[in-house]
């Protein structure tokens, strides 16, 4: 069985009052060939991602590794140097494997309920992770653009907490979906290369 790691912050983390994580529980619907591990830790930046790489990511040989970090190093209190970012996502990147890696962009927030992020900071976190997709060859998931595009997306971060940043079901469904058509595109594409 090909193996998932779902590599990132709180939002990849949490459960909102459910058993599991929403997202590898969505996912491992929605993938049944796919074991789906998740590798979420709350509070962490690119630069805590960096040490805990061996251990919670590359240790399980994965198939796929979808990154989802930002949200975290573009807050105020928590910030890390959006060059430092790019660097860091980079090191993620090369370290999994370009052909192996789906960076996804930091989503915007609801900023009347989120004193320590901008949708403007993250926004420029979100164009770093697109050139660091560019420049490695890996994939890319702009769930940035997706939910803010959508006119109603502050109602789509709704979540247990109500803070404007941890959604809850409605923007899990929106990531785990946005994962599965990517996983099933790469899927398809490399089909057709040996056919």
């Amino acid at each position: 069985m090909k193996t998932l790691v779902c590599f990132g912050d709180s939002l990849t983390a949490r459960h909102e009052g459910k058993e599991n994580p929403q997202l590898t529980e969505k996912l491992s619907l929605q993938l049944p060939t796919y074991r789906v591990v998740n590798a979420g830790v709350s509070a962490n930046t690119t630069k805590d991602a960096l040490k805990r790489m061996e251990k919670d990511v590359l240790a399980h040989h994965p198939y796929f590794v979808t990154v989802l970090f930002g949200s975290n190093d573009a807050a105020v209190h928590k910030k890390v140097a959006l060059n430092t970012y790019k660097e860091n996502l980079l090191k993620i990147t090369q370290l999994i494997g370009p052909d192996k890696t789906i960076l996804i962009t930091p989503p915007p927030v609801d900023e009347s309920l989120q004193p320590n992020r901008k949708n403007i900071e993250l926004a420029k976190y979100a164009d770093a992770v697109k050139r660091v997709s560019e420049e490695t060859g890996s994939y890319l998931i702009d769930f940035y653009t997706e939910l803010y595009s959508k006119p109603h997306y502050k109602e789509l971060l709704v979540g247990i907490l109500k803070d404007g940043l941890h959604f809850g079901e409605a923007g899990y469904d929106i990531l785990a979906n946005l994962i599965t058509e990517e996983i099933i595109e790469i899927e398809s594409n490399k089909e057709q290369k040996f056919d």
